[in-house]
């Protein structure tokens, strides 16, 4: 008897398929620039060793709802007055704490309003990054 003989399959190509795709990957990628070259005599402004502080102007809302400027408690209306006297028009910086309650930042917006703030700009984690 006569085995018969078994007839494989040649193996596909795949290791070319890659390559090519590769390839073309890499002609896209450096033929197509999305922006242009920056100036090689341009030294970029290094940020890394900046603290991450609040704004001198800004007034911190403690998580107990104590307002602090520049270090030292004060009230809503003597912050108006002190900032109304450098601005025609106050803009507000509030960098309230993590913890304080909503209700109590709401509160301390009202009491600004009325005491003649004209916008508030809350002042998030990412804001003083």
């Amino acid at each position: 008897m006569r085995r018969r003989a078994i007839h494989k399959r040649p193996p596909e190509p795949t290791i070319a398929l890659i390559n090519i795709v590769f390839l073309m990957l890499i002609f896209f990628l450096i033929a197509g620039s999305i922006a242009p070259p920056l100036d090689p005599d341009l030294t970029l402004v290094s940020t890394r060793d900046l603290d991450g502080r609040e704004p001198p102007d800004a007034l911190v809302i403690t998580a107990k709802g104590r307002c602090l400027y520049r270090g030292e408690e004060i009230s809503p209306e003597a912050y108006i007055a002190e900032i109304a006297a450098d601005q025609d028009a106050p803009e507000i910086r509030l960098v309230p704490d993590r913890d304080l309650p909503v209700e109590t930042l709401l509160a301390m917006g009202r009491a600004l309003q009325e005491a003649g703030a004209t916008k508030l700009f809350v002042v998030t984690e990412r804001g003083l990054e």
